[in-house]
């Protein structure tokens, strides 16, 4: 290889939020994306932005192999965190609750009740486990039936774009 010419050196170099394949999305979104990666080589099936029966929206809600539903609140950043204290109206409709915060996250202020992931866009480990807590047949089989329903719906759309789902 030969060096670069002077012209070639003195081309501006663009931010990184500019460059070819780097993600534009907002920094919960791209935790999220970690997170599903995650539980899918956990053997689960992940969704996003989740609406409960409620009206709240899960961050991250999935079914495990034996049809455990646990939700995922991302966090990412401590004023997110404080900004936001409808995370534990999501209890009753999951078998398990774990926050997803980013390394620099101070996890010191999270409830220590709850599972914990570290997060990044690209994957997230499990630093705690959530307890588990069993949800009513009538509630397991409504969150089931929802997730299925809007799985179907979001594949349709990507399938078929003109559909009128």
């Amino acid at each position: 290889m030969s060096a670069p010419s002077p012209e070639e050196s003195a081309r501006p170099v663009p931010p990184l939020a500019e460059a070819p394949g780097i993600s534009r999305e907002p920094p919960g979104a791209r935790l999220a994306r970690g997170v599903c990666r995650a539980l899918c080589e956990f053997g689960c099936a992940p969704l996003t932005e989740v609406t409960l029966s409620t009206g709240r929206r899960a961050d991250v809600l999935a079914l495990d192999g034996r049809g455990g539903i646990l939700i995922v609140e991302v966090k990412s950043s401590l004023a997110d965190f404080r900004s936001d204290g409808k995370w534990r109206d999501y209890l009753e409709f999951c078998d398990r609750f774990y926050f997803a915060v980013p390394v620099e996250f101070p996890r010191e202020v999270l409830p220590d009740d709850c599972g914990l992931m570290l997060a990044d866009p690209y994957h997230a480990e499990v630093l705690r486990e959530a307890p588990a807590s069993a949800l009513a047949p009538a509630r397991r089989k409504a969150v089931t039936l929802r997730f299925a329903q809007l799985a179907s719906r979001r594949l349709l759309r990507l399938n078929d774009p003109a559909s009128s789902v």
